[in-house]
């Protein structure tokens, strides 16, 4: 975990980068005014020109970081920042300037569109959402180092704007240097690509380990765009059934794990024990009593649910202890260990053990760069050596039991989620499996009825499946299917119409919209002016500060206390969760809108209502940062699949962008027109809007792996669609 968040910090250097041009502008615009001259248009069309440029790039920013990587693109932004930075030093009018704005809006674009990408593709899910808060730390970090420069700046006699604007390339070559030299490529557009041998060396240089065969095959599963989901309920063990092929007479079934030494034994598990289960998940899909309410919250929100204890059953911890992490490996045991479903389908279908010396062999002669190299080939370790064969194929089993009860090195697909195989009917079936109740039945154990054998112990586990994009087996045993035969081979923009694609769009457009017209970054880059205009001077007269360099004192103070604000957040971020933590504080934010639009139309006096103002902003700015400042772009970078994930990015950031632009340049109008209490009616009333979508479309996706959250996506589009006619 040390090398994704080194590597996250590295990358929201260009998020500290806009938050730095966002304040740095907000205080040079007072001077380039006096200098210029500017009409109010003009003016907002200054701040405005690098918001253009950021809806131009992002445009395109998608589907190029698709195609080139998302590295290159990152590259790409240092240098626009530095160049930008070059050209407002010098900009000798305010055509100049308007370009060295569009340069940096292109810089920006990149940066906002593609750090929380990477960051998620790149993060465990465990940490993830409070890695990809980093971009909202360091933009307000930036914001108040910028604040600062510009007050000092203000107490000289002349103030330059033009060395205010032209201090960001001094950073930007550090965000330069990091990029070409120390940001690894995303390991999942590195698979996406075939580029196998890439991605496992990056993953190994993020998870810190040798042995990420778990990670690859979640990287490869996640290629996968749609295709027919169920979701079941099973009861699960370790594999201790030494004779059990596929599946026996009691329904029993092997799952394959993505090691040789990992296997799992698993039961439907019986209709009246699944009724408060997998009954109550289908029924919040199929239940259309509150018509506005996504079903998909519900489902998501059942994978969190702390369920009750089983009322009974055996306790024994010595299975559920390990589950959470993906059942431990000896620490002497060798790592990255190739998975074992190849062996366990032939010697089921083939019971011919001959043919394993042969594809040794030939395993050996290929390529390192061919997609299943690392997850298919077998290698002899000791520890195979040591082993017993046995007839039926299962000379590992009893061994296993040991070697993965004990040991330290945990394994799994992150979040306490697991994968599973299953070869049914010439195909494999992938499982996402989940123990049911979280943290709460740690410890807790279902007993199977009717279990006659000596494990009988087994847990509650959901399990949703899929057909996996292990191909059927060949002559030569079974076989990654490279991407570009199983993914989709129309283009792109027909992806978008998979319905677990379009509800994401849904979630994700509407959530980035509404969180512009809350109206943030208008307040944001304004904040010195509607500061000053609600009387800031009077509160810093005593200091002798003018009421300009009082308004810069009050801003960087105020960003200095989001910062607090935000280290909450990256706490709270992946405990409470996303969709809990904008329920929350919006109503934070709604209430201090309120009371600022009572202290300007109720007049107590002028030092109280400057400060009653001038503590709503304050408030305002600490809550927004805390929930719906970081998790819109949180929630676009994990809800879709990896294939369209540039592209459908690209579509939440111009509309992030779009909405940026109509706030920030219709602000000095409406300030002109309606004044700050008709400004702040109309967030407010956006805040309620946003509340309400968020309460009924806005899933909790904490700790889960994102091709976990986009199957379930799909699932749940599908199993809506097909309620009405279809009792799910």
């Amino acid at each position: 975990m040390k090398g994704a968040t080194l590597v996250a910090l590295a990358a929201t250097i260009g998020n500290f980068l806009q938050g730095w041009d966002n304040a740095t502008i907000a205080g040079a615009m007072i001077y380039i005014n006096k200098d210029m001259n500017l009409p109010t248009s003009v003016q907002g069309l200054v701040v405005a020109m690098s918001l253009i440029g950021a809806t131009v790039i992002t445009t395109c920013s998608g589907p190029i970081s698709d195609w080139l990587g998302r590295r290159p693109m990152l590259i790409l932004s240092s240098v626009m920042y530095f160049l930008s930075g070059l050209i407002m030093l010098w900009s000798p009018n305010v055509y100049v300037l308007c370009l060295a704005r569009l340069l940096d809006g292109f810089g920006a674009g990149l940066a906002v569109t593609l750090v929380p990408v990477y960051i998620s593709e790149t993060a465990p899910p465990e940490i993830r959402g409070q890695l990809n808060t980093l971009p909202q730390f360091l933009g307000s970090g930036g914001m108040f180092l910028s604040y600062c420069m510009v007050f000092v700046m203000s107490l000289s006699d002349a103030p330059s704007w033009r060395g205010m604007l032209g201090v960001l390339s001094i950073p930007s070559l550090v965000y330069l240097f990091f990029t070409v030299f120390y940001l690894p490529e995303s390991p999942r557009w590195l698979v996406s690509k075939g580029r196998m041998d890439e991605a496992k060396r990056v993953l190994q240089q993020l998870c810190g380990r040798e042995d990420v065969t778990d990670e690859m095959a979640l990287l490869v599963e996640g290629l996968d765009i749609g295709g027919e989901k169920t979701l079941e309920d099973l009861l699960v063990t370790l594999d201790d059934h030494e004779a059990l092929e596929t599946v026996n007479e009691d329904g029993q079934m092997r799952l394959l794990g993505t090691h040789e030494n990992q296997s799992y034994i698993a039961r439907p598990i019986p209709e009246q024990q699944s009724s408060m289960f997998l009954r109550s998940r289908h029924g919040s899909l199929a239940n259309q009593s509150m018509i506005l309410k996504d079903p998909l919250v519900d489902l998501f929100g059942s994978l969190h649910e702390k369920m009750p204890e089983a009322g009974g059953g055996n306790t024994r911890s010595g299975i559920f202890p390990h589950f959470g992490s993906m059942f431990s490996t000896n620490a002497d045991a060798p790592h990255g260990k190739p998975a074992h479903w190849e062996k366990d389908v032939e010697s089921q279908f083939n019971k011919d053990h001959d043919d394993y010396a042969t594809d040794d062999n030939a395993a050996d002669d290929d390529s390192d760069n061919d997609l299943r190299s690392p997850l298919m080939s077998r290698q002899t370790t000791s520890m195979d050596k040591d082993m017993i064969p046995h007839p039926t194929g299962g000379s590992t089993l009893s061994m296993r039991r040991h070697s993965t009860l004990t040991g330290e090195t945990n394994m799994g697909i992150g979040g306490g989620w697991h994968m599973g195989y299953r070869y049914d009917n010439g195909e494999y079936k992938r499982y996402y499996l989940k123990e049911d109740g979280g943290e709460s039945r740690r410890g807790s154990i279902i007993s199977l009825p009717g279990g006659g054998h000596d494990g009988g112990s087994y847990i509650h586990a959901s399990a949703l499946v899929s057909k996996s994009v292990l191909g059927p087996k060949s002559i030569h045993g079974s076989a990654m299917v490279p991407p570009e035969k199983t993914a989709p081979t129309g283009p792109l923009w027909s992806a978008l119409l998979e319905p677990g694609v379009k509800r994401a769009l849904v979630v994700g457009v509407g959530i980035q919209i509404l969180q512009q017209f809350s109206g943030i970054n208008g307040v944001l880059y304004y904040t010195p002016q509607i500061l000053e205009r609600a009387g800031v001077d009077i509160l810093l007269s005593s200091f002798g500060l003018s009421s300009i360099s009082a308004s810069f004192l009050i801003s960087g103070l105020t960003t200095l206390l989001m910062l607090p604000s935000i280290v909450v957040a990256m706490r709270l971020m992946d405990v409470s969760g996303r969709r809990a933590l904008l329920l929350w504080t919006i109503p934070v934010l709604i209430l201090s809108l309120i009371v600022l639009v009572i202290s300007e139309l109720v007049h107590i006096s002028k030092v109280v209502n400057a400060a009653l103002s001038t503590a709503c902003v304050i408030l305002y700015f600490c809550f927004f940062v805390m929930g719906y400042g970081p998790i819109p772009n949180i929630l676009c970078s994990e809800i879709f699949p990896t294939r369209v994930r540039g592209l459908c990015i690209a579509i939440c950031a111009m509309v992030f962008w779009i909405g940026d632009i109509i706030v920030t340049y219709s602000l000095p109008v409406l300030l002109s027109s309606i004044g700050l209490v008709g400004v702040f009616i109309i967030y407010g009333a956006v805040c309620v809007i946003s509340w309400i979508f968020v309460y009924m479309k806005v899933p909790e996706t904490k700790g889960m792996p994102l091709e976990v959250i986009t199957d379930y996506f799909a699932f749940g589009a599908q199993a809506q669609a097909s309620a009405p006619s279809k009792d799910i």
